[in-house]
Protein backbone atom coordinates (compact mmCIF):
# COMPACT_ATOMS: atom_id res chain seq x y z
CA UNK A 1 0.00 0.00 0.00
CA UNK A 2 0.95 3.46 -0.84
CA UNK A 3 1.87 5.85 2.19
CA UNK A 4 -0.39 8.82 1.41
CA UNK A 5 0.93 10.72 4.58
CA UNK A 6 2.66 14.26 2.73
CA UNK A 7 6.17 15.58 4.56
CA UNK A 8 5.86 17.97 6.64
CA UNK A 9 8.44 21.30 5.50
CA UNK A 10 11.58 21.42 7.64
CA UNK A 11 14.15 24.46 7.93
CA UNK A 12 13.24 27.40 6.44
CA UNK A 13 10.02 28.59 5.25
CA UNK A 14 8.34 30.63 2.93
CA UNK A 15 7.04 33.90 3.87
CA UNK A 16 3.59 35.21 4.59
CA UNK A 17 3.97 38.60 3.20
CA UNK A 18 1.14 38.28 0.54
CA UNK A 19 -1.36 40.61 1.31
CA UNK A 20 -5.24 41.12 -0.44
CA UNK A 21 -3.96 43.25 -2.58
CA UNK A 22 -0.53 41.57 -3.88
CA UNK A 23 -2.79 38.56 -4.31
CA UNK A 24 -5.23 40.56 -6.38
CA UNK A 25 -2.73 42.34 -8.16
CA UNK A 26 -0.74 38.75 -8.76
CA UNK A 27 -4.14 36.86 -10.39
CA UNK A 28 -4.57 40.20 -12.44
CA UNK A 29 -1.02 40.20 -13.50
CA UNK A 30 -1.31 36.83 -14.34
CA UNK A 31 -4.21 37.46 -16.83
CA UNK A 32 -3.21 41.06 -18.12
CA UNK A 33 -0.30 39.51 -20.46
CA UNK A 34 -0.30 39.15 -24.16
CA UNK A 35 -3.87 37.81 -24.19
CA UNK A 36 -5.31 41.21 -24.52
CA UNK A 37 -2.06 42.42 -26.86
CA UNK A 38 -3.65 39.62 -29.57
CA UNK A 39 -7.36 37.65 -28.16
CA UNK A 40 -8.95 41.00 -29.71
CA UNK A 41 -8.03 40.48 -33.13
CA UNK A 42 -7.83 36.56 -32.84
CA UNK A 43 -11.45 36.28 -31.50
CA UNK A 44 -13.19 38.76 -34.24
CA UNK A 45 -11.75 37.13 -36.84
CA UNK A 46 -13.02 33.57 -35.85
CA UNK A 47 -16.40 35.19 -34.38
CA UNK A 48 -16.55 38.48 -35.53
CA UNK A 49 -18.41 40.90 -32.97
CA UNK A 50 -19.81 37.57 -31.58
CA UNK A 51 -16.55 37.88 -30.40
CA UNK A 52 -18.29 39.78 -26.89
CA UNK A 53 -19.98 36.49 -26.24
CA UNK A 54 -16.88 33.92 -26.23
CA UNK A 55 -15.44 36.51 -23.88
CA UNK A 56 -18.35 36.39 -21.67
CA UNK A 57 -18.55 32.52 -21.98
CA UNK A 58 -14.85 32.46 -21.21
CA UNK A 59 -15.00 34.05 -18.27
CA UNK A 60 -17.95 32.31 -16.89
CA UNK A 61 -15.91 29.09 -17.12
CA UNK A 62 -13.13 30.37 -15.35
CA UNK A 63 -15.32 31.95 -13.20
CA UNK A 64 -17.00 28.72 -11.92
CA UNK A 65 -13.84 26.67 -11.44
CA UNK A 66 -12.26 30.00 -9.41
CA UNK A 67 -15.95 29.58 -6.49
CA UNK A 68 -14.34 25.79 -6.65
CA UNK A 69 -10.58 26.71 -5.89
CA UNK A 70 -11.79 29.57 -3.36
CA UNK A 71 -13.14 26.58 -1.19
CA UNK A 72 -10.16 24.44 -1.90
CA UNK A 73 -7.36 26.76 -1.31
CA UNK A 74 -8.90 27.78 1.85
CA UNK A 75 -8.93 24.50 3.37
CA UNK A 76 -5.38 23.38 2.17
CA UNK A 77 -3.71 27.17 2.06
CA UNK A 78 -0.58 25.42 0.65
CA UNK A 79 2.30 26.94 -2.13
CA UNK A 80 1.29 25.08 -4.91
CA UNK A 81 -1.90 24.02 -4.42
CA UNK A 82 -2.92 22.38 -7.07
CA UNK A 83 -0.44 19.77 -6.95
CA UNK A 84 -1.59 18.78 -2.99
CA UNK A 85 -5.30 18.34 -3.83
CA UNK A 86 -5.14 15.25 -5.92
CA UNK A 87 -3.11 13.86 -3.96
CA UNK A 88 -5.08 14.61 -0.33
CA UNK A 89 -7.89 12.92 -2.35
CA UNK A 90 -7.34 10.33 -4.81
CA UNK A 91 -3.53 9.37 -3.43
CA UNK A 92 0.01 9.25 -5.42
CA UNK A 93 -0.78 7.89 -8.53
CA UNK A 94 -3.33 10.55 -9.74
CA UNK A 95 -1.28 13.77 -8.05
CA UNK A 96 1.40 12.70 -9.85
CA UNK A 97 -0.32 12.29 -13.27
CA UNK A 98 -1.85 15.64 -12.85
CA UNK A 99 1.93 16.96 -11.73
CA UNK A 100 2.83 16.12 -15.34
CA UNK A 101 0.22 18.16 -16.70
CA UNK A 102 0.43 21.42 -14.37
CA UNK A 103 4.28 21.34 -14.85
CA UNK A 104 3.49 21.94 -18.51
CA UNK A 105 0.82 24.06 -17.99
CA UNK A 106 3.28 26.73 -15.65
CA UNK A 107 6.26 26.52 -17.00
CA UNK A 108 5.40 26.87 -20.73
CA UNK A 109 3.75 30.34 -19.86
CA UNK A 110 6.77 32.54 -19.33
CA UNK A 111 8.74 31.65 -22.44
CA UNK A 112 5.47 32.33 -24.25
CA UNK A 113 5.19 35.69 -22.67
CA UNK A 114 8.70 36.02 -23.67
CA UNK A 115 7.91 35.24 -27.29
CA UNK A 116 4.97 37.95 -27.50
CA UNK A 117 7.72 40.35 -26.11
CA UNK A 118 10.01 39.35 -29.38
CA UNK A 119 7.12 39.02 -31.83
CA UNK A 120 6.03 42.86 -30.94
CA UNK A 121 9.59 43.49 -31.02
CA UNK A 122 9.61 42.38 -34.62
CA UNK A 123 8.11 45.79 -35.76
CA UNK A 124 11.44 47.80 -35.12
CA UNK A 125 13.98 45.04 -35.53
CA UNK A 126 13.08 42.45 -37.91
CA UNK A 127 15.47 40.57 -38.05
CA UNK A 128 14.53 38.70 -34.35
CA UNK A 129 11.77 37.00 -36.39
CA UNK A 130 12.06 34.58 -39.89
CA UNK A 131 9.08 36.63 -42.10
CA UNK A 132 8.83 33.62 -43.93
CA UNK A 133 7.95 31.36 -41.22
CA UNK A 134 7.53 33.52 -38.34
CA UNK A 135 9.70 31.82 -36.24
CA UNK A 136 11.98 33.68 -33.95
CA UNK A 137 15.67 33.57 -35.82
CA UNK A 138 19.15 33.36 -33.67
CA UNK A 139 18.81 36.84 -32.78
CA UNK A 140 15.02 36.77 -31.57
CA UNK A 141 15.65 33.29 -29.52
CA UNK A 142 19.15 35.20 -28.04
CA UNK A 143 16.39 38.23 -26.68
CA UNK A 144 13.67 35.85 -25.55
CA UNK A 145 16.39 33.41 -23.36
CA UNK A 146 17.43 37.07 -22.12
CA UNK A 147 14.53 37.97 -20.57
CA UNK A 148 13.67 34.74 -19.54
CA UNK A 149 16.69 35.04 -17.02
CA UNK A 150 15.43 38.38 -16.57
CA UNK A 151 12.16 36.91 -15.22
CA UNK A 152 14.23 34.32 -13.02
CA UNK A 153 16.68 37.18 -11.38
CA UNK A 154 13.72 39.67 -10.18
CA UNK A 155 12.33 35.89 -8.59
CA UNK A 156 15.58 36.02 -6.66
CA UNK A 157 14.32 38.08 -4.74
CA UNK A 158 11.83 37.62 -1.27
CA UNK A 159 8.09 37.11 -2.46
CA UNK A 160 7.06 40.45 -0.87
CA UNK A 161 9.81 42.13 -3.13
CA UNK A 162 8.16 40.24 -6.25
CA UNK A 163 5.07 40.82 -5.42
CA UNK A 164 5.68 44.47 -4.81
CA UNK A 165 7.45 44.73 -8.38
CA UNK A 166 4.57 43.22 -9.72
CA UNK A 167 1.76 45.69 -8.24
CA UNK A 168 3.58 48.46 -9.78
CA UNK A 169 3.67 47.01 -13.02
CA UNK A 170 0.18 45.81 -13.21
CA UNK A 171 -0.68 49.39 -12.18
CA UNK A 172 0.57 50.20 -15.56
CA UNK A 173 -0.90 47.18 -17.14
CA UNK A 174 -4.76 48.00 -16.09
CA UNK A 175 -4.20 51.76 -17.12
CA UNK A 176 -2.09 51.22 -20.73
CA UNK A 177 -5.72 48.76 -22.18
CA UNK A 178 -8.28 50.81 -20.37
CA UNK A 179 -7.09 54.00 -21.67
CA UNK A 180 -6.41 51.97 -25.20
CA UNK A 181 -10.09 51.04 -24.88
CA UNK A 182 -11.24 54.74 -24.06
CA UNK A 183 -9.49 56.34 -26.73
CA UNK A 184 -10.66 54.00 -29.45
CA UNK A 185 -13.94 54.32 -28.64
CA UNK A 186 -14.17 57.84 -28.12
CA UNK A 187 -11.91 58.46 -31.32
CA UNK A 188 -13.69 56.27 -33.77
CA UNK A 189 -16.67 54.32 -32.53
CA UNK A 190 -18.57 53.05 -35.96
CA UNK A 191 -21.83 50.96 -34.64
CA UNK A 192 -22.45 49.64 -38.21
CA UNK A 193 -19.58 47.21 -37.68
CA UNK A 194 -21.37 45.39 -35.52
CA UNK A 195 -24.05 43.91 -37.17
CA UNK A 196 -23.24 44.97 -41.16
CA UNK A 197 -20.44 42.38 -41.74
CA UNK A 198 -22.64 39.99 -39.82
CA UNK A 199 -22.80 39.76 -36.20
CA UNK A 200 -21.84 36.00 -35.98
CA UNK A 201 -20.79 35.38 -39.29
CA UNK A 202 -19.76 32.11 -38.11
CA UNK A 203 -22.47 31.19 -36.14
CA UNK A 204 -22.70 29.46 -32.75
CA UNK A 205 -19.40 27.38 -34.01
CA UNK A 206 -17.73 30.48 -34.29
CA UNK A 207 -18.34 31.77 -30.65
CA UNK A 208 -17.56 28.62 -29.21
CA UNK A 209 -14.46 27.99 -30.92
CA UNK A 210 -12.97 31.67 -30.49
CA UNK A 211 -13.36 30.72 -26.81
CA UNK A 212 -10.18 27.65 -26.41
CA UNK A 213 -8.30 29.09 -30.03
CA UNK A 214 -8.42 32.70 -29.94
CA UNK A 215 -6.53 33.50 -26.15
CA UNK A 216 -9.42 34.22 -24.49
CA UNK A 217 -9.33 31.42 -22.23
CA UNK A 218 -5.62 31.76 -21.84
CA UNK A 219 -6.29 35.30 -20.86
CA UNK A 220 -8.57 34.22 -18.14
CA UNK A 221 -6.49 31.46 -16.72
CA UNK A 222 -4.06 33.82 -14.31
CA UNK A 223 -6.43 33.55 -11.80
CA UNK A 224 -4.11 30.95 -10.55
CA UNK A 225 -1.79 32.82 -8.96
CA UNK A 226 -3.31 33.71 -5.99
CA UNK A 227 -3.87 29.71 -5.17
CA UNK A 228 -0.10 29.18 -5.94
CA UNK A 229 0.87 31.59 -3.25
CA UNK A 230 -2.17 30.84 -1.01
CA UNK A 231 0.83 29.38 1.59
CA UNK A 232 2.44 33.21 1.57
CA UNK A 233 -0.67 34.95 2.65
CA UNK A 234 -0.98 35.98 6.37
CA UNK A 235 -5.13 35.41 5.73
CA UNK A 236 -5.50 33.23 3.18
CA UNK A 237 -9.28 32.59 4.23
CA UNK A 238 -10.36 36.23 3.78
CA UNK A 239 -7.86 37.23 0.71
CA UNK A 240 -8.21 34.23 -1.53
CA UNK A 241 -11.62 34.80 -2.39
CA UNK A 242 -11.54 38.35 -2.35
CA UNK A 243 -8.30 37.82 -5.03
CA UNK A 244 -9.58 34.88 -7.26
CA UNK A 245 -13.36 36.38 -8.08
CA UNK A 246 -12.54 40.11 -7.94
CA UNK A 247 -9.59 39.81 -10.52
CA UNK A 248 -11.76 37.73 -12.71
CA UNK A 249 -14.39 40.28 -13.00
CA UNK A 250 -12.29 42.89 -13.41
CA UNK A 251 -10.58 41.70 -16.23
CA UNK A 252 -13.68 40.71 -18.03
CA UNK A 253 -14.91 44.37 -17.78
CA UNK A 254 -11.53 45.20 -19.40
CA UNK A 255 -11.48 42.41 -21.82
CA UNK A 256 -15.05 43.26 -23.05
CA UNK A 257 -14.16 47.17 -23.51
CA UNK A 258 -11.05 46.12 -25.51
CA UNK A 259 -12.97 43.73 -27.86
CA UNK A 260 -15.65 46.58 -28.25
CA UNK A 261 -13.26 49.06 -28.92
CA UNK A 262 -11.35 46.71 -31.77
CA UNK A 263 -14.38 46.04 -33.59
CA UNK A 264 -16.03 49.52 -33.92
CA UNK A 265 -12.89 51.25 -34.43
CA UNK A 266 -12.15 49.20 -37.56
CA UNK A 267 -12.33 51.59 -41.02
CA UNK A 268 -15.17 49.92 -43.16
CA UNK A 269 -12.45 49.13 -46.20
CA UNK A 270 -10.83 46.77 -43.97
CA UNK A 271 -13.71 44.74 -43.66
CA UNK A 272 -14.86 44.17 -47.29
CA UNK A 273 -13.92 40.50 -47.45
CA UNK A 274 -15.78 39.96 -44.30
CA UNK A 275 -13.81 39.42 -40.24
CA UNK A 276 -12.57 35.79 -41.14
CA UNK A 277 -9.88 38.04 -44.14
CA UNK A 278 -9.48 40.83 -41.95
CA UNK A 279 -6.26 43.16 -42.52
CA UNK A 280 -5.23 46.07 -41.62
CA UNK A 281 -1.74 48.17 -41.42
CA UNK A 282 -0.11 46.90 -38.59
CA UNK A 283 -1.47 43.68 -37.72
CA UNK A 284 0.94 42.20 -36.49
CA UNK A 285 0.58 44.58 -33.21
CA UNK A 286 -3.07 44.93 -33.78
CA UNK A 287 -4.53 47.79 -31.51
CA UNK A 288 -0.66 49.60 -31.79
CA UNK A 289 -1.60 49.43 -35.77
CA UNK A 290 -5.21 50.93 -35.20
CA UNK A 291 -4.22 53.67 -32.90
CA UNK A 292 -2.04 54.44 -35.72
CA UNK A 293 -4.40 54.38 -38.37
CA UNK A 294 -7.08 56.11 -36.07
CA UNK A 295 -4.40 59.11 -35.17
CA UNK A 296 -3.16 57.99 -31.85
CA UNK A 297 0.54 58.42 -32.69
CA UNK A 298 1.03 58.58 -29.17
CA UNK A 299 -1.13 55.46 -27.96
CA UNK A 300 0.61 53.50 -30.57
CA UNK A 301 4.03 54.13 -28.97
CA UNK A 302 2.29 53.53 -25.31
CA UNK A 303 1.65 50.36 -26.55
CA UNK A 304 4.09 49.19 -28.35
CA UNK A 305 5.98 49.75 -25.05
CA UNK A 306 2.98 47.80 -23.04
CA UNK A 307 4.03 45.14 -25.63
CA UNK A 308 7.05 44.99 -23.26
CA UNK A 309 5.56 45.50 -20.21
CA UNK A 310 2.57 43.69 -19.64
CA UNK A 311 3.87 39.93 -21.04
CA UNK A 312 7.00 40.53 -19.33
CA UNK A 313 5.06 41.37 -16.07
CA UNK A 314 3.18 38.34 -17.04
CA UNK A 315 6.50 36.39 -17.06
CA UNK A 316 7.63 37.32 -13.98
CA UNK A 317 4.73 36.25 -12.24
CA UNK A 318 4.46 32.80 -13.93
CA UNK A 319 7.77 32.01 -12.84
CA UNK A 320 6.76 32.62 -9.56
CA UNK A 321 4.28 29.92 -9.10
CA UNK A 322 6.06 27.49 -11.38
CA UNK A 323 8.72 27.53 -8.86
CA UNK A 324 6.08 27.20 -6.14
CA UNK A 325 4.28 24.20 -7.83
CA UNK A 326 7.67 22.36 -8.58
CA UNK A 327 8.55 22.93 -5.01
CA UNK A 328 5.05 21.80 -3.89
CA UNK A 329 5.62 18.61 -6.14
CA UNK A 330 8.69 17.56 -4.37
CA UNK A 331 7.45 18.48 -0.92
CA UNK A 332 4.97 16.27 -1.76
CA UNK A 333 7.33 13.17 -3.17
CA UNK A 334 6.65 13.56 -6.64
CA UNK A 335 9.92 14.79 -7.58
CA UNK A 336 13.70 14.94 -6.02
CA UNK A 337 13.57 16.21 -1.96
CA UNK A 338 16.07 18.79 -3.35
CA UNK A 339 14.08 20.67 -5.24
CA UNK A 340 12.13 21.57 -2.01
CA UNK A 341 14.72 23.65 -0.26
CA UNK A 342 14.26 27.03 0.35
CA UNK A 343 16.95 29.98 0.49
CA UNK A 344 17.39 31.60 3.73
CA UNK A 345 14.89 34.53 2.27
CA UNK A 346 12.33 31.55 1.62
CA UNK A 347 12.75 31.50 -1.89
CA UNK A 348 13.47 28.18 -3.62
CA UNK A 349 16.06 28.61 -5.97
CA UNK A 350 16.32 25.28 -7.22
CA UNK A 351 12.54 24.68 -8.02
CA UNK A 352 13.00 28.15 -9.78
CA UNK A 353 15.96 26.82 -11.56
CA UNK A 354 14.46 23.83 -13.24
CA UNK A 355 11.13 25.83 -14.13
CA UNK A 356 13.43 27.88 -15.99
CA UNK A 357 15.57 25.44 -17.77
CA UNK A 358 12.16 23.36 -18.70
CA UNK A 359 10.80 26.68 -20.49
CA UNK A 360 13.47 27.44 -22.48
CA UNK A 361 12.51 24.07 -23.91
CA UNK A 362 9.28 25.99 -25.21
CA UNK A 363 11.38 28.53 -27.09
CA UNK A 364 12.84 26.00 -29.90
CA UNK A 365 11.06 26.80 -32.87
CA UNK A 366 7.31 27.32 -31.98
CA UNK A 367 3.74 27.64 -34.67
CA UNK A 368 1.78 30.81 -33.89
CA UNK A 369 1.13 32.36 -30.98
CA UNK A 370 -2.57 31.75 -31.57
CA UNK A 371 -2.24 28.10 -31.83
CA UNK A 372 0.41 27.85 -28.98
CA UNK A 373 -2.38 29.47 -26.77
CA UNK A 374 -5.23 27.26 -27.65
CA UNK A 375 -2.77 24.05 -26.65
CA UNK A 376 -1.98 26.22 -23.46
CA UNK A 377 -5.44 26.85 -22.37
CA UNK A 378 -6.57 23.29 -22.76
CA UNK A 379 -4.02 21.55 -21.14
CA UNK A 380 -4.96 24.92 -17.96
CA UNK A 381 -8.43 23.94 -17.84
CA UNK A 382 -7.16 20.10 -18.00
CA UNK A 383 -4.94 20.85 -14.96
CA UNK A 384 -8.01 22.37 -12.91
CA UNK A 385 -10.34 20.86 -14.33
CA UNK A 386 -9.78 18.06 -11.37
CA UNK A 387 -11.01 20.66 -8.70
CA UNK A 388 -14.50 20.04 -8.44
CA UNK A 389 -14.06 16.30 -8.98
CA UNK A 390 -11.73 16.90 -5.54
CA UNK A 391 -14.19 19.07 -4.08
CA UNK A 392 -17.32 17.39 -4.23
CA UNK A 393 -15.29 14.05 -3.05
CA UNK A 394 -14.05 15.77 -0.21
CA UNK A 395 -17.38 16.83 0.87
CA UNK A 396 -18.24 12.90 1.09
CA UNK A 397 -14.86 12.44 2.96
CA UNK A 398 -14.64 15.15 5.02
CA UNK A 399 -18.05 16.09 5.89
CA UNK A 400 -18.70 20.01 6.68
CA UNK A 401 -19.97 18.89 10.25
CA UNK A 402 -16.37 18.08 11.46
CA UNK A 403 -14.55 20.48 9.06
CA UNK A 404 -16.01 23.71 8.66
CA UNK A 405 -15.14 25.23 5.34
CA UNK A 406 -13.22 29.09 6.14
CA UNK A 407 -15.20 29.67 2.59
CA UNK A 408 -18.41 27.43 1.55
CA UNK A 409 -19.04 27.20 -1.84
CA UNK A 410 -22.62 27.10 -1.68
CA UNK A 411 -24.81 25.24 -4.47
CA UNK A 412 -21.68 23.03 -4.35
CA UNK A 413 -23.93 20.19 -6.34
CA UNK A 414 -24.74 22.16 -8.56
CA UNK A 415 -21.58 24.32 -9.26
CA UNK A 416 -18.70 21.98 -9.04
CA UNK A 417 -20.61 19.60 -11.78
CA UNK A 418 -21.35 22.76 -14.03
CA UNK A 419 -17.65 23.79 -13.47
CA UNK A 420 -16.40 19.85 -14.48
CA UNK A 421 -18.68 20.13 -17.69
CA UNK A 422 -17.83 23.97 -19.14
CA UNK A 423 -13.95 22.62 -18.45
CA UNK A 424 -14.53 19.68 -20.90
CA UNK A 425 -16.17 21.25 -23.09
CA UNK A 426 -13.62 23.97 -23.60
CA UNK A 427 -10.96 20.94 -24.06
CA UNK A 428 -13.66 19.44 -27.05
CA UNK A 429 -13.93 23.48 -28.50
CA UNK A 430 -9.96 23.20 -28.94
CA UNK A 431 -10.22 19.99 -31.45
CA UNK A 432 -8.65 16.88 -31.75
CA UNK A 433 -5.39 18.12 -33.41
CA UNK A 434 -4.58 19.96 -29.95
CA UNK A 435 -5.77 16.57 -28.06
CA UNK A 436 -4.17 14.30 -30.34
CA UNK A 437 -0.58 15.95 -28.77
CA UNK A 438 -1.68 16.57 -25.12
CA UNK A 439 -3.16 13.05 -24.68
CA UNK A 440 -0.42 11.56 -26.59
CA UNK A 441 1.82 13.16 -24.54
CA UNK A 442 0.46 12.51 -21.43
CA UNK A 443 -0.28 8.66 -22.10
CA UNK A 444 3.54 7.89 -23.46
CA UNK A 445 4.88 9.88 -19.98
CA UNK A 446 2.55 7.38 -18.47
CA UNK A 447 3.96 4.20 -19.83
CA UNK A 448 7.58 5.57 -19.19
CA UNK A 449 6.32 6.61 -15.60
CA UNK A 450 5.14 2.53 -15.24
CA UNK A 451 8.27 1.73 -17.07
CA UNK A 452 10.83 3.70 -14.41
CA UNK A 453 8.98 2.50 -11.35
CA UNK A 454 8.73 -1.30 -12.99
CA UNK A 455 12.54 -0.75 -12.68
CA UNK A 456 12.75 0.51 -9.41
CA UNK A 457 10.38 -1.65 -7.77
CA UNK A 458 10.05 -5.24 -10.20
CA UNK A 459 6.38 -4.57 -9.66
CA UNK A 460 3.30 -1.81 -10.09
CA UNK A 461 1.49 -3.00 -7.06
CA UNK A 462 2.59 -0.32 -4.88
CA UNK A 463 1.15 2.34 -7.13
CA UNK A 464 -2.43 3.82 -5.73
CA UNK A 465 -4.31 2.26 -8.86
CA UNK A 466 -7.90 2.38 -7.11
CA UNK A 467 -7.72 6.39 -6.84
CA UNK A 468 -6.17 7.13 -10.47
CA UNK A 469 -8.48 4.01 -11.93
CA UNK A 470 -11.26 6.85 -12.73
CA UNK A 471 -8.44 9.22 -15.33
CA UNK A 472 -8.24 6.43 -17.98
CA UNK A 473 -11.96 6.41 -19.05
CA UNK A 474 -11.66 10.40 -18.53
CA UNK A 475 -8.64 11.35 -20.52
CA UNK A 476 -9.68 8.65 -23.02
CA UNK A 477 -13.14 9.27 -23.26
CA UNK A 478 -12.86 13.20 -23.86
CA UNK A 479 -10.02 12.44 -26.58
CA UNK A 480 -12.13 10.24 -28.27
CA UNK A 481 -15.20 12.51 -28.00
CA UNK A 482 -13.41 15.55 -29.25
CA UNK A 483 -12.05 13.35 -32.46
CA UNK A 484 -15.37 12.38 -33.59
CA UNK A 485 -15.91 16.71 -32.95
CA UNK A 486 -16.01 18.80 -35.95
CA UNK A 487 -13.09 20.97 -35.43
CA UNK A 488 -9.65 18.78 -36.92
CA UNK A 489 -11.90 15.46 -36.25
CA UNK A 490 -14.15 12.95 -37.81
CA UNK A 491 -17.29 15.56 -37.80
CA UNK A 492 -19.09 12.62 -36.17
CA UNK A 493 -20.73 15.22 -33.86
CA UNK A 494 -21.58 18.97 -33.98
CA UNK A 495 -21.09 21.40 -30.86
CA UNK A 496 -24.80 21.27 -29.82
CA UNK A 497 -24.58 17.28 -30.11
CA UNK A 498 -21.28 17.29 -28.71
CA UNK A 499 -21.63 19.58 -25.93
CA UNK A 500 -24.39 17.19 -24.59
CA UNK A 501 -22.58 14.43 -24.75
CA UNK A 502 -19.82 16.01 -22.84
CA UNK A 503 -22.55 17.02 -20.45
CA UNK A 504 -23.64 13.44 -19.70
CA UNK A 505 -19.65 12.07 -19.67
CA UNK A 506 -18.32 14.32 -17.07
CA UNK A 507 -21.39 13.43 -14.77
CA UNK A 508 -19.91 9.85 -15.05
CA UNK A 509 -16.72 10.59 -14.49
CA UNK A 510 -17.62 12.53 -11.96
CA UNK A 511 -19.80 9.91 -10.31
CA UNK A 512 -16.94 7.22 -10.92
CA UNK A 513 -14.18 9.80 -9.43
CA UNK A 514 -16.29 10.17 -5.95
CA UNK A 515 -15.89 6.10 -5.62
CA UNK A 516 -12.52 6.18 -6.29
CA UNK A 517 -11.65 8.54 -3.50
CA UNK A 518 -10.00 7.85 -0.84
CA UNK A 519 -12.48 6.45 2.01
CA UNK A 520 -10.60 7.99 4.63
CA UNK A 521 -8.39 10.82 3.94
CA UNK A 522 -5.92 10.83 6.88
CA UNK A 523 -3.96 13.32 5.05
CA UNK A 524 -6.25 15.47 4.19
CA UNK A 525 -7.54 15.80 7.63
CA UNK A 526 -3.77 16.20 9.19
CA UNK A 527 -3.63 19.35 6.51
CA UNK A 528 -6.67 20.84 7.19
CA UNK A 529 -6.79 24.55 7.42
CA UNK A 530 -2.53 24.51 8.01
CA UNK A 531 -0.18 26.57 5.39
CA UNK A 532 2.55 24.47 6.57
Amino acid sequence: MTDHRLPLMTGAKLRRDAGPTGLLFASIGGMIGSGWLFGALNAAKIAGPASLISWVIGAFAVLLLAFVYAELSTMFPRPGAVIIFPQLCFGDLSAQIMSWINFLAYVSVAPVEAVAVVSYAANFAPQLIDARTGMLTAAGLAVAIALMAMFLVVNLLAIRLVLAINNAITWWKLAVPALTAAMLISVHFRAANLNEFGFAPTGIDGIFQAVSGSGILFAFLGFRQAIELAGESADPHRNLPFAIVGSILLCLVLYLSLQLAFIVALPPQYLAHGWTELKFPGISGPFAGLAAIAGLPWLAAALYADAAISPGGTGIIYSTTAGRVIYATAEAGMLPRWLSSLSPAGVPLKSLGLAFCAGLLFLLPLPSWRQLVTYLSSIGVLAYGVGPVVLLSLRQTLPERDYARPFRLSLAWLVAPAAFIVSNLTVFWSGAAVTDHLFGGLLAAFILYCGWQWRRRGSLRHLAWRGAAWMAPYFSGLWLITLAGPLHGLGLLGNADGAAVIAVFSLAILALARSCALPDPVAAKARFGHAD
